[in-house]
């Protein structure tokens, strides 16, 4: 499943390669691969490249838009960040690290909510935070 079916986001910023699975409204989870080639490595940090913290969170946002915009009540929203409560960080994400990111709902309603999401390597907890957003018109 293609992320960008759901999500406006394009390269280099759409930050999910595929989706695993997608319950819409309540959870989603893709894949993120990095490859080493990403535009953000050569200066984060140059002979040690680490993938910034913000942009796993973004990731995991991303990966809950999915599931948020995959509910055909949200068809023509726009999902954008209100918060992040409780980010923690708990291993580096480096070249070669293929990223699972889950993100699951905890309140949704027309106008915004909340979700706690994760991202994992071979099943260590990288990052997790509880993401606050709202439903902004595309249009």
């Amino acid at each position: 499943m293609n992320p960008a079916d759901w999500l406006p986001h394009r390269p280099p910023f759409l930050l999910l390669d595929s989706m695993v699975s997608i319950e819409p409204g309540l959870r989603a989870s893709g894949l993120w691969h990095l490859t080493g080639d990403e535009w953000f490595f050569p200066g984060h940090f140059p002979g040690r490249p680490t993938t910034p913290g913000v942009l796993l969170l973004e990731s995991i946002a991303q990966c809950g838009a999915v599931a948020v915009l995959a509910d055909p009540k949200y068809t023509g929203r726009l999902p954008l960040f209100g918060g992040v409560e409780h980010a923690r960080f708990r291993r580096q994400v480096v070249p070669g690290d293929t990223v699972l990111l889950e993100c699951e709902m905890t309140r949704l309603s027309a106008r915004g909510g909340k979700g706690h999401g994760r991202a994992t390597v071979n099943g260590d907890v990288a990052a997790e935070a509880d993401l606050l957003f709202i439903l902004a018109d595309i249009s």
